[in-house]
């Protein structure tokens, strides 16, 4: 939630009424409810369109193994994480508002800016997925109409590049409105568009494996001779990035948390709402990847509705693409906005002098209701900038999984693990070398390797793609 939004008072009296919490700001009204909402919004996106591939290349015993073991490490940290939210006393201790906030409370000196530099580059790095994901889907539309209208014989080939410069012109566009991120709308437009298209694809997955009245797929994932055994390694590891980018949620966990009221004590709350949201996640997911393994086996395409697995029915499947390309049009500027705000608010804290940075033009709208627009040279300058640059690096690396298995392998341990698990330990207090500390930081260094073989799959991936690659010439 914005600071614009928050009101702050220091009349301890009016702090203890029935409008003001203990902070002065507005009372939260948040619930058990509203929290696992917000939990299943943020964690179900585009990355459970890759995870009947990630189970293609792990099997039907380590891939739903290997989820739900990711689940389990999700939940646990989430919990240490929830109990951070105040420092000190759980009840009455100060609150953090964000995920850096708790970091620089708790932990302090280089790790707030290591923290800060790793959400950062993460955000970036989700642009790029972001415009990779709606343009493949886009293109997808096109290809299915194509198809269907050549009976099957075109194979309608077509370069990706036009279709993420459309994504972001509309992305510049966007970026241009303050506070995008705000509109009370958009989330709940986020939702409906994710459960649409995941519906879709399971719907899809269900109806073919009923069709071809069997279950494809083996114990042990893809198998040699489609692959080679260099590669089934790398594919591996590269799919345990990808589930690691599935469950990608704790940069939003503290934000979520500030919203819920007390009593009871907001980690009370948060935990429960974890416990369920993970739990229908995790089932959702299963349901997912295993039925798009159980319909093509060795063959599940890295983007489950615009790899070519289904050709009909084709207005269905446009349907899923529209919803997924809608869902990221919002979903871009929701995980850019933090980085807009950042670099503007220290370009105005170096150059406050400088009116090129600090200036608002207010242009009347022609529409009658609406609030004059405030033009901002320099803030209109850096967005367009920002966004024609993922826009570009889309156009050079356009590898959906990949990119997917680099960002989970590279936000995984850090901030799912390493952070929260420090935190936990510096709240609490835990003796060092006690058998509690001994556990927490094995189970840290344990995630940390799987995150460094997810990354080396992911990264052996982009270069065998690199091998084929021709710059801005990407077919499907």
């Amino acid at each position: 939630m914005g600071e614009n939004h928050r009101v702050f008072i220091d009349n301890p009296s009016l702090n203890d009424s029935q409008c003001f919490d203990d902070d002065g700001r507005l009372k939260r009204t948040g619930t058990f409810w509203t929290a696992s909402a917000h939990i299943i919004t943020a964690v179900i996106g585009s990355g459970v369109l890759s995870l009947a591939w990630a189970i293609a290349q792990l099997g039907w015993i380590a891939g739903p193994a290997v989820m739900l073991l990711f689940s389990i490490i999700t939940f646990y940290t989430s919990c240490l994480l929830t109990d951070c939210y105040r420092t000190g006393d759980p009840v009455s201790g100060k609150r953090n508002y964000t995920y850096t906030q708790a970091v620089g409370s708790l932990l302090g000196g280089y790790k707030v800016k290591v923290c800060g530099f790793i959400q950062y580059v993460n955000l970036f790095g989700v642009s790029i997925g972001y415009t990779i994901a709606a343009s493949i889907s886009m293109m997808a539309i096109k290809r299915s109409n194509c198809f269907h209208n050549s009976g099957g014989k075109n194979p309608c080939h077509m370069s990706s590049s036009p279709y993420m410069m459309m994504f972001g012109v509309a992305e510049i566009l966007l970026s241009q409105i303050p506070d995008f991120d705000q509109i009370w709308w958009l989330s709940i437009l986020a939702a409906v568009m994710s459960f649409t298209y995941s519906g879709i694809g399971l719907a899809l997955g269900i109806a073919k494996v009923i069709g071809i009245g069997t279950f494809r797929g083996s114990l042990t994932g893809i198998s040699l001779g489609t692959v080679t055994p260099a590669q089934k390694i790398w594919r591996s590891f590269r799919a345990l990035g990808d589930i690691a980018f599935a469950y990608s949620f704790s940069m939003i966990l503290i934000e979520i948390q500030d919203t819920v009221k007390s009593p009871p004590a907001e980690a009370k709350t948060m935990k429960k709402a974890t416990k369920l949201s993970i739990a229908i996640t995790t089932g959702f997911y299963m349901l997912c990847g295993c039925m798009g393994y159980a319909s093509f086996g060795d063959f599940a395409p890295d983007n489950l509705l615009t790899g070519f697995g289904f050709y009909n029915p084709f207005w269905l499947l446009d349907i899923a693409n529209a919803a997924i390309v809608i869902h990221l049009v919002g979903a871009y500027q929701v995980f850019c906005q933090p980085i807009f705000t950042f670099v503007e608010k220290w370009a105005s804290q170096r150059w406050p002098e400088s009116k090129t940075i600090t200036k608002e033009l207010k242009i009347p709208m022609p529409i009658r209701g609406f609030r004059p627009y405030k033009l901002n040279l320099f803030r209109s300058v850096w967005r367009t900038a920002f966004v024609m640059l993922t826009t570009v690096i889309s156009m050079l690396l356009p590898f959906f999984g990949d990119v997917v298995g680099i960002l989970g392998a590279f936000g995984f341990w850090p901030l799912t693990v390493y952070f929260p698990v420090e935190m936990y330990i510096e709240q609490k207090k835990i003796s060092k070398w006690s058998s509690r500390w001994i556990c927490l930081k094995m189970l840290s260094m344990g995630c940390l390797m799987i995150s460094i073989l997810a990354g080396t799959g992911s990264i052996a991936g982009v270069i065998l793609d690199l091998k084929v690659y021709k710059p801005f010439k990407t077919t499907y």
